[in-house]
């Protein structure tokens, strides 16, 4: 693929450090927007080889755009509702900024928009609804002609670096100290957890193929393959030979629980994409990452 410079949203997150990484890593030139009080331990090494603007330095998202072409936004910034954030809040995050940011790009005639999705249902709660309100929004702005708009669809992602407050990276911290009980649910739910590289992968496959590509693109992005909580927890225990006593059962399933979430990955695997890392090989990367920190 030819050079191109990309703008990347959430770059001190989780996933969009890993997708800043491989960026660099394949030649390409990338722009992030972050906050000046943003947390950049995540991207600390690359901050040299990369244009960061802090958004509440500048006047608006169009000055980034006016100071450079972009050829490719990829937005992964994203609020869940979990640290007591208002309604307003989570849709202000999840479809007001993306839409500026999405409109403003189309006035700049950038070339392609990705947009991170979840594939959870929009009835769940705010966060998920907020989400596929925008994905409504940017697939008009892709039947009108506007832009290449792409929603990347994802399952449960989990990966070296994450936040304790996800489950994997809690469960294995939690196996890790011997906590002496860890109450769950029955664990009968599965689940389809896809490793952070192979998302990553994904994102650059879709990349390098857009000539000729549709306006509107939606590729779902996991596994295929889901795995019961209970059977995914047995096995960390095993991994970690934890003393921690699991308690399926002691906590009721949520309201709404769904008990199968399985990507449909038919399109991504026609891109010559495939998952590489098992849940037992990412959970082993993740526990040797842990000891080192």
């Amino acid at each position: 693929m030819m050079k191109k410079r990309i703008l990347v949203t959430g770059a001190t997150g989780f996933l969009g450090s890993h997708l800043i990484k491989r960026l660099l890593r394949e030649g390409q030139e990338v722009v992030i927007l972050k906050r000046s009080f943003s947390d950049i331990s995540r991207i600390a090494r690359e901050m040299k080889q990369l244009k960061a603007y802090n958004l509440d330095e500048i006047s608006n998202v169009a000055q980034v755009f006016q100071e450079q072409h972009i050829d490719v936004v990829i937005h992964t910034a994203t609020c869940y509702g979990r640290n007591r954030e208002t309604v307003q809040q989570v849709f202000e995050t999840n479809i007001v900024f993306p839409l500026s940011l999405l409109e403003t790009a189309t006035f700049f005639n950038t070339d392609t928009f990705f947009n991170t999705d979840t594939i959870l249902s929009k009835y769940l709660n705010w966060y998920a609804l907020s989400k596929k309100q925008f994905s409504e929004i940017g697939k008009q702005f892709a039947h009108v002609g506007k832009i290449k708009y792409i929603d990347v669809v994802l399952e449960h992602m989990y990966g070296e670096g994450d936040s304790n407050s996800k489950f994997i990276p809690f469960l294995l911290k939690s196996l890790q100290d011997n906590v002496p009980e860890l109450k769950l649910t029955a664990g009968e739910q599965k689940r389809d957890f896809i490793y952070v590289e192979d998302v990553i992968d994904a994102y650059w496959k879709i990349m390098i193929q857009q000539d000729n590509a549709e306006p509107y693109q939606r590729y779902e992005v996991g596994t295929g393959k889901p795995i019961r909580i209970k059977d995914l927890a047995l096995q960390a225990k095993k991994i970690l030979d934890s003393k921690t006593q699991l308690n399926f059962g002691a906590i009721p399933y949520r309201e709404g629980e769904i008990m199968e979430s399985k990507a449909d990955i038919f399109k991504l695997k026609d891109l010559g994409w495939s998952p590489s890392i098992d849940i037992e090989t990412g959970m082993l990367k993740m526990v040797e990452f842990m000891k080192d920190c």
